[in-house]
């Protein structure tokens, strides 16, 4: 089990765009969003205002999905896990200086409107392209 483990971490890169799912009372809401992975850690960078950080406010529960193209057969990555918002001003000015498109939306960590978001991941289901049936691996 460690090495589809291994196999499936390692196909996040630097960036990404992911189908992001929380919830907002019994009904759950998709959407893309741009995740970073740094050191197989999850983050995502969001304006203060958006739907989504009050959504995982009010519940942490979260999943999301890269789907992963490929002639003669598709697959995905589904991540289900935990949402925090985070705080932390040396965790949210790495962060920043870690995605290049940063600039373009916030004018620095401090910016109120900058939320950081950090997901705690606790099981992958993986379904390798063009394989058949997914796989799922606790984290």
């Amino acid at each position: 089990m460690g090495d589809i483990k291994k196999e499936a971490l390692s196909i996040f890169k630097d960036y990404q765009t992911v189908f992001l799912a929380t919830v907002q009372g019994n009904k759950p809401l998709i959407r893309p969003v741009t995740l970073v992975c740094i050191d197989q850690e999850f983050w995502v960078i969001t304006g203060t205002t958006k739907a989504k950080v009050k959504q995982i406010q009010k519940n942490s529960k979260i999943e999301f999905c890269l789907y992963l193209p490929k002639k003669g057969g598709n697959g995905y990555l589904r991540l289900a896990g935990k949402a925090e918002i985070v705080e932390d001003k040396k965790s949210k000015t790495n962060i920043a200086k870690h995605c290049d498109f940063f600039d373009e939306y916030w004018k620095s960590a401090d910016d109120p409107n900058y939320t950081l978001i950090k997901i705690h991941p606790a099981e992958i289901e993986y379904l390798r392209q063009g394989d058949f049936q997914a796989r799922r691996i606790k984290l």
